[in-house]
């Protein structure tokens, strides 16, 4: 596998987002602007609870198969290589982790069968579009923790997507869970989300690095990603974390991030977190608190970071 210099681009985009042109021109910046080489495009649906057994991915407020072709056509267009990413919520703001059902499937109940029935529904027609499209990654699943431990269902539903998708598939685990996953063999790379304390890198590369070495598996970090608040370098994945505005958090995070994975060669890239569809204005940029690193400094050091690793 190549070395994946990349960006989230659009999360939870709604049907029309990437018609607008302004989506375009974000998409246009971000390459420019980071010396990116690959784009994750998200699709995100939701289920109403986390006991649901129904994706609404067929919503009409969801990316429309149209337009989710035109942006794939036009990142390829300005060089970019693109990883498909689908992608559930929950609809009632529960995280997507807590989605769980019986460990056996009890009559009356909704349960993992009828679950797994929908989401490979949902999965199948986008490893559909991304083989149509030329996508080089497809990532099957994103964080769905409850899940993982569902080995047998997982390797049928990888098992039906390698039937329309050919290219390399992934499963980005959430953060702490990379050595939890019995079925890493099913998949062609190992990905997870790189949400760890700036403090606590090395540790965790140490412990993620026997998992790679065991399976013998390219890996990358399919997310990760730091707000620009006071505290967040502490506790990244808190998108919620109370803190006054820090471009000083975020960058330090990001620097610390690198350092510790330059020195890893098993860590062949990154899906950082995030880049929006619909930018803010630059000149609100020092006043944002998010993920986003538009016009901010985290983004000179992640552009180094990439130049230097071409």
């Amino acid at each position: 596998m190549e070395t994946i210099n990349g960006m989230t681009f659009g999360f939870m985009s709604q049907r029309g987002d990437w018609q607008d042109p302004m989506s375009r021109e974000s998409l246009r910046k971000m390459k420019e602007e980071l010396a990116v080489s690959h784009v994750i495009l998200p699709i995100t649906v939701t289920q109403a609870h986390p006991q649901a057994t129904k994706i609404d991915w067929q919503s009409d407020s969801v990316l429309s198969d149209a337009e989710v072709k035109g942006m794939i056509a036009y990142a390829q267009e300005i060089g970019l290589k693109v990883i498909l990413k689908p992608m559930v919520n929950v609809a009632d703001g529960t995280w997507r982790a807590h989605i769980n059902f019986f460990d056996h499937d009890v009559p009356c109940e909704p349960t993992w069968s009828q679950w797994f029935d929908a989401y490979r529904d949902y999965l199948n027609h986008y490893a559909r579009l991304a083989e149509e499209t030329g996508c080089v990654m497809l990532v099957v699943g994103c964080e769905l923790v409850n899940s993982d431990r569902r080995d047998a269902q997982w390797r049928e539903t990888i098992s039906q997507i390698r039937q329309h998708y050919h290219g390399l598939l992934t499963y980005n685990c959430d953060k702490y869970q990379e050595d939890q996953l019995t079925w890493w063999d099913a998949v062609d790379v190992i990905s997870s989300s790189g949400y760890y304390p700036i403090d606590k890198w090395e540790q965790e590369l140490d412990r993620i690095e026997k998992v790679v070495k065991h399976h013998q598996k390219p890996f990358f970090f399919c997310e990760a990603g730091c707000p620009s608040r006071e505290g967040s370098q502490y506790l990244p994945n808190d998108w919620g974390l109370p803190g006054e505005v820090s471009m000083m958090a975020q960058s330090q995070w990001f620097q610390r991030m690198f350092t510790a994975c330059d020195k890893r060669n098993w860590v062949q890239g990154f899906g950082i977190w995030d880049w929006k569809a619909q930018l803010y204005p630059r000149e609100a940029a020092l006043k944002d608190d998010d993920y986003g690193v538009y016009g901010k400094p985290a983004a000179k050091i992640i552009r180094e970071f990439y130049k230097s690793t071409k």
